[in-house]
């Protein structure tokens, strides 16, 4: 069984967890927030700089976690400040050069449910009984990987937008299209 959960802030659990019976995938409380953060510039990219208290409002986030949070990705070069009365923070780069594998990494470190690359393939090398167990658990964490590394800003808001046209058709449109 496979479960996914995502907990607010007022549920006060500090991951988000995929879940597959006893092994978990988390993405940080902090990592969760980098990344709803992001969406809100990535969908602001052509405009003027954002405030830190707009992004916290769109993206209903804590403003003050919110900040330090951003100071990071500032530093890892994915968003930029500017001062004075249009002040705020962009994205550095274009959404469609930020990938979700890069600010995981960044935000949570290596993308592995189970440990990272080279501890499982250390376990592979060396654990001959449960070989095949871990190489398992390896071609989990490529695939999520691949996916990670593949997926960028850009492509989720496409999504976005593909799901809010999709729920915005007339039931005369939904019935024609089923067709």
């Amino acid at each position: 069984m496979c479960t996914l959960a995502s907990y607010g802030k007022d549920s006060g659990l500090k991951t988000s967890r995929i879940a597959t019976d006893e092994v978990k995938l988390k993405i940080s409380q902090k990592g969760l927030y980098a990344l709803h953060a992001l969406m809100t510039l990535a969908r602001r990219y052509q405009q003027r700089a954002t405030t830190v208290r707009d992004i916290a409002s769109e993206s209903d986030l804590p403003v003050k976690f919110l900040g330090l949070i951003l100071l990071e990705l500032k530093h890892a070069r994915i968003v930029e400040s500017a001062r004075g009365s249009a002040g705020g923070w962009r994205l550095r780069r274009a959404p469609s050069e930020i990938r979700l594998s890069e600010i995981i990494r960044m935000m949570d470190g290596p993308l592995a449910p189970f440990g990272d690359a080279d501890r499982l393939r250390i376990l592979i090398a060396g654990d001959t009984e449960h070989r095949a167990l871990y190489q398992v658990f390896l071609d989990v964490r490529d695939s999520a990987a691949t996916i990670l590394d593949n997926t960028t800003l850009a492509d989720i808001l496409a999504k976005q937008r593909s799901a809010k046209r999709k729920a915005v058709r007339s039931p005369i449109e939904r019935k024609s299209a089923a067709k």
